[in-house]
């Protein structure tokens, strides 16, 4: 810019009084001084500082420190370029490049491994060592708690929290004869819950269920603002809030059309419970994935909600699971042509390392009925109590029919689907693995518990 009205002055210079020469010399030799200077390069850093200050910035996140359940994400560059290598203490546990591989013995302390890092920058090297503490094996299960609501009674009853219980994960049996566990209008701003999700907590004595905010019965499908988010210590007493993201968060949910199906997942990396749900906006066709951290008493989110992931033709209904070192986010996807036109849908997954992403997306449909141009939806994926296979169920929701797949890696699945046995309707529910104490309990407030779960232990032996 300088150097334009340098020109410009030369142009009009028959019209320029001494004096104004005189400026314009001044500012001319400023100019070309500035430019034919070259701009002086910051001191170039030592070898030994980059080792350093890469040491200083590296970190293994506490959630992975304190209790290791997932193999670990190791670096093996630093901010400054430094090499990076890692030598565990103990590779029966942990190995050099970071897998669990071992947990510790159930009922004694927790075996701590030493996992020690090698940053070299040139001729420079220093090291820094963390701790790791790695996580008893997994509770062992008896049976299973079904979480859903009703899709065949009347419909001002059916947008209500319903719990199911099963000892095989296939035949299931509704509790409190099929009525809702927990009033809607007790638990919701708009009279009605959906798509319910329930999450056995990192400690494995806490329990986190949120579930879309919308009552259909009462209001159409038009617009629903939030989700319902409730915890619970034993299954059966709740505490319950919800949260109108148009009225928390205006600046940026205030055209908000849909936030449908909620779901939580423990985030290693950050210690916290990660909420995501879909979003779809009052002027925008896509849906995408929105997330936040919840708050300590999981009753609202410690921040407004941010993009977590934006599927090529969007989706809905996301549910992820963690399996060797890898996140597996299902949904429900879709297939467009040129002209933006919908050819197929059905359920699909995107994978990643960590929740932060960045997804990669697989376009393959895994249910059965993608290619019969049969609607799913509601897709849910559990483990098998003392198995190493996986179920991923969906709702068939235009044939009150409730089908399931199962796979052993969360990437190839059983081509012909299975169906569950069951004396109620579930509508897009979730599965967890519960014990016989926590049986007892459920059918000591609510009945309906199968015989077989409610035997003592002892008895069985």
């Amino acid at each position: 810019m300088l150097l334009l009205t340098v020109l410009k002055l030369f142009i009009e210079m028959k019209n320029m009084t001494i004096h104004k020469l005189f400026v314009l010399s001044i500012i001319l030799m400023i100019s070309v001084s500035t430019i034919a200077a070259p701009e002086q390069d910051k001191p170039a850093l030592t070898d030994k500082k980059k080792a350093a200050l890469d040491a200083k910035s590296l970190t293994i996140p506490v959630g992975y420190t304190k209790n290791l359940r997932w193999n670990l994400l190791l670096d093996s560059i630093g901010k400054n370029g430094s090499s990076i290598s890692w030598q565990s203490g103990n590779a029966e546990y942990i190995s050099n490049d970071g897998k669990l591989l071992k947990r510790s013995a159930p009922g004694n302390k927790k075996i701590k491994v030493s996992m020690t890092a090698t940053i070299v920058a040139g001729k420079a090297k220093t090291t820094k060592s963390f701790t790791i503490q790695v996580a008893y094996p997994e509770q062992t299960f008896d049976g299973y708690l079904f979480a859903y609501f009703e899709g065949s009674g009347p419909r001002n009853m059916d947008e209500q929290l319903r719990f199911g219980a099963s000892t095989d994960a296939v035949n299931w049996f509704a509790l409190n004869n099929n009525q809702p566990v927990i009033a809607s209008e007790k638990i919701s701003g708009t009279g009605g819950i959906r798509d319910p999700h329930i999450l056995r907590g990192e400690d494995g004595n806490n329990f986190y269920l949120v579930a879309t905010d919308m009552s259909t019965a009462k209001n159409g499908w038009g617009h629903n603002p939030g989700i319902v988010m409730l915890h619970s210590g034993d299954l059966v007493n709740w505490d319950h809030s919800f949260v109108d993201l148009e009225k928390k968060y205006p600046n940026k949910f205030t055209n908000v059309q849909w936030v449908w199906a909620p779901q939580t997942i423990y985030d290693p990396a950050a210690g916290k419970y990660l909420v995501y749900f879909t979003v779809k906006f009052k002027d925008d066709l896509k849906l995408d994935f929105y997330a936040a951290y919840a708050n300590k008493d999981f009753s609202g989110f410690e921040s407004e909600p941010a993009l977590m992931f934006n599927p090529k033709y969007g989706a809905i209904d996301g549910d992820i699971i963690y399996k060797d070192g890898t996140y597996h986010f299902f949904f429900k996807g879709n297939t467009k042509d040129d002209t933006g036109k919908e050819i197929k849908n059905g359920i699909r997954q995107a994978t990643a390392k960590t929740l932060q992403g960045p997804w990669i997306e697989n376009f393959e449909y895994l249910d059965a009925y993608s290619a019969k141009k049969i609607v799913v939806e509601g897709s849910s994926v559990f483990k098998l109590n003392n198995s190493t296979d996986y179920v991923l169920m969906y709702d068939l929701y235009t044939n009150h029919r409730y089908e399931f797949q199962r796979s052993k890696d969360l990437y190839e699945f059983t081509p012909i689907p299975e169906s569950f046995t069951k004396n109620f309707f579930p509508r897009h529910g979730s599965v967890i693995g519960i014990t016989k104490e926590e049986a007892k309990r459920l059918n000591e407030k609510w009945s309906g518990v199968p015989e077989l779960l409610l035997k003592n232990s002892k008895e069985n032996n």
